[in-house]
């Protein structure tokens, strides 16, 4: 997911606020306790998450893969007054250390865990989102971006996650095409391709694509 020289890494997370006390424990607690944890947003992905919430102030979130609930934390702190955000994932385990930590930041009545499938949560979920996070299983990226575009109000955003996938989706760092970089590959082309939305790839971290609907 590093594509940055090291130093100009640290230089940018430097010069970005830094983050919250309580961030910074989840941080720690998911590096040392839980499996996978380079898929932690992280410090500077989480404040660019942070900052688009608070340029759009929304007041309907959705998050489809919740992980610790970092990002979730950072999404939140963007919402309106009257604003929720809804988080799903499919792992019960982590569920206690999600809404302990929700619950530390004080965000009991702005933050909806949901446990499932989101393919199945989704659907029951009577909103018009202002703001939708993508960062669950990869091979259902187009799936998820499917079911809740027609649910974004216009000029709201879909986000997705790790959309440059360690690097593969340029040939010369793949040694062959696997099928969940095709799939990567194919989602971003749908996305780049919808006369829906307005899309832009950055290359931050592992990638986030930014589709604002028309």
């Amino acid at each position: 997911m590093d594509f940055l020289d090291p130093d100009l890494q640290a230089y940018a997370e430097a010069h970005t606020s830094p983050e919250s006390d309580l961030l910074r424990k989840l941080n720690r607690e998911t590096h040392l306790n839980v499996m996978k944890p380079r898929m932690l947003s992280g410090h500077l992905q989480g404040r660019v998450l942070a900052m688009i919430s608070q340029m759009l102030r929304p007041q309907r979130i959705l998050e489809i893969g919740t992980y610790t609930g970092y990002s979730a934390l950072c999404l939140a702190e963007g919402l309106a007054e009257d604003g929720v955000l809804h988080t799903i994932d499919v792992n019960d385990e982590l569920e206690d250390m999600v809404r302990s930590y929700i619950a530390q930041a004080g965000l009991e009545e702005k933050i909806q865990m949901h446990i499932g499938q989101a393919a199945d949560v989704i659907p029951k979920l009577k909103e018009t989102w202002d703001l939708v996070f993508i960062d669950a299983d990869k091979k259902s990226n187009a799936l998820y971006y499917e079911m809740v575009l027609d649910k974004v109000r216009p000029g709201g955003f879909i986000l997705a996650d790790n959309v440059l996938w360690s690097g593969k989706v340029v040939e010369k760092f793949r040694p062959k095409l696997d099928k969940d970089t095709e799939m990567v590959l194919d989602f971003n082309q749908l996305v780049y391709q919808d006369p829906r939305v307005e899309n832009l790839l950055l290359p931050i971290r592992d990638g986030i694509l930014v589709a604002r609907k028309k």
